[in-house]
């Protein structure tokens, strides 16, 4: 019996590298896919949203769909801790179809009650896009975790990019259709959702989260392991693709996931663990300091230009400022993998400051604008992808995706608070005095990310 547990590990152990490389193949497909979907929604959403309720609650409409990312974290993490990641993701993003769906609805009856539920559950895509990078780190090796997430995150890249170029399309083929116009889009970003869905469902087999835990029960000494370890089954070859290679053994019964395995596991995880504290905060307040500055930006831009040049170089500013957010993250990742996660965390504060500052004295000039979003994006994208990967190497398997999902809903509701909370400032107290409040905000960053770690806690060298 010992000598099949053995044969069964060597075979697992072998055969990781090819389903870590087919499983990132399809994550960066499906990345690009939901990419597009997720960017056109952004794209026209708020015009759709000003057409339909009004100039007033259109950033409210808009905001939907992060609130709407940010609370479907949770039952899409409990489901991944329970049954692995393909079954959350493929929910995520049919929720983002259905959310489409209703936002056209919306567009055709004028309805604003749906068109804010439409939204809301539109932002299951983001929720899925944001998800895949953490499926990414599941069977990587240590010393290419942040490189494999990063090469996720920079896949969206390519969707934002293109995603403009649909959204016109669309919005020109559908309108010959019947569809109102601007609704159009949505529908398409239904489509790219539901595309997404079914290739990850069809394809993403064996599940790596899934595997990630096999594998660390094969790690645990024998000793460890309960009596149901000492058995396999042939569960997982039944989903494993003959391109695969060869099947996995079964999961052994202690290592699935702990029943409650959700926010509430995850935050005593959290508390207990210093280094998923700054894996999390280095996400939250690298997103909450970009939104809140970027959210105003097109407004500050307004104040000194004619409207008719005002959205040419909202265009601009935000697409270097979208490149810096992304184009570089390989880069990125390269660095997180090179220097530390912890190093990383704090060059993206220090390029998050330095933003601030440059935004916040460029006055009337818009090249200096410029530079200052991009280097928010370049300081954003250094805090996402080291926390994220400081964050999913800092917990066990077992309640990974939970404490992912605790991750991602406060990055979501600290982006939403940012947007809500920089229209006022901005209003009251001028764009300065709000990129100045935003770079104040990094400081409890700084102090953790410069804490010492006590002896013992898993951290990035470990």
């Amino acid at each position: 019996m010992a000598t099949d547990l053995t044969a069964a590990q060597t075979t697992v152990r072998s055969d990781v590298a090819s389903i870590q490389r087919r499983t990132m193949r399809l994550l960066f497909s499906t990345q690009i896919i939901g990419g597009i979907g997720v960017t056109i929604g952004i794209a026209v959403g708020a015009l759709l949203a000003d057409r339909i309720a009004g100039t007033a609650v259109a950033g409210v409409a808009q905001s939907a769909g992060v609130v709407g990312a940010a609370l479907l974290a949770v039952p899409v993490t409990r489901i991944m801790a329970r049954h692995g990641r393909r079954p959350g993701l493929v929910l995520a993003y049919a929720v983002g179809a259905v959310g489409g769906v209703l936002v056209v609805l919306a567009a055709a009856t004028r309805s604003v009650p749906l068109l804010f539920l439409g939204m809301l559950l539109f932002g299951g895509g983001t929720a899925a896009n944001l998800q895949a990078r953490y499926t990414a780190v599941d069977l990587a090796e240590p010393a290419r975790r942040g490189r494999q997430l990063s090469l996720i995150v920079w896949a969206t890249t390519i969707g934002a990019v293109a995603a403009p170029n649909f959204a016109a399309l669309a919005d020109r083929v559908t309108t010959g259709w019947g569809l109102p116009p601007l609704a159009g889009p949505f529908a398409f970003s239904a489509v790219a959702f539901v595309l997404a869905a079914v290739v990850l469902l069809g394809l993403l087999r064996p599940d790596p989260l899934l595997t990630a835990r096999r594998l660390a029960a094969a790690d645990a000494p024998a000793a460890d392991r309960p009596p149901a370890a000492d058995a396999t089954a042939s569960a997982v070859a039944a989903e494993t693709p003959a391109a695969a290679g060869p099947a996995p053994a079964a999961a052994p019964l202690g290592v699935r996931a702990p029943r409650g395995a959700g926010m509430r596991l995850a935050w005593s995880v959290v508390r207990g663990q210093p280094a998923a504290r700054l894996g999390i905060a280095a996400v939250a307040v690298g997103h909450l300091v970009m939104v809140a500055v970027m959210a105003m930006t097109p407004v500050r831009l307004g104040e000194s230009h004619a409207d008719a040049d005002v959205l040419r170089l909202v265009g601009i500013v935000l697409s270097l400022h979208i490149a810096g957010m992304y184009a570089f993250s390989p880069v990125v990742g390269w660095l997180t993998d090179r220097l530390g996660r912890r190093a990383v965390i704090l060059g993206g504060v220090g390029l998050l400051l330095a933003a601030c500052a440059v935004a916040g004295t460029a006055g009337h000039h818009t090249p200096r604008l410029s530079v200052g979003l991009v280097l928010l994006g370049l300081g954003w994208s250094g805090t996402m992808v080291a926390g994220s990967t400081l964050l999913s190497e800092s917990v066990s398997a077992g309640v990974r995706p939970s404490v992912q999902g605790l991750s991602d809903l406060i990055m979501g509701l600290a982006g939403a608070g940012a947007a809500v909370a920089s229209g006022f400032v901005m209003q009251f107290a001028g764009y300065p005095v709000l990129t100045l409040l935003a770079a104040v905000a990094t400081a409890p960053l700084v102090a953790l990310a410069l804490r010492p770690v006590p002896t013992g806690a898993p951290d990035e060298e470990g």
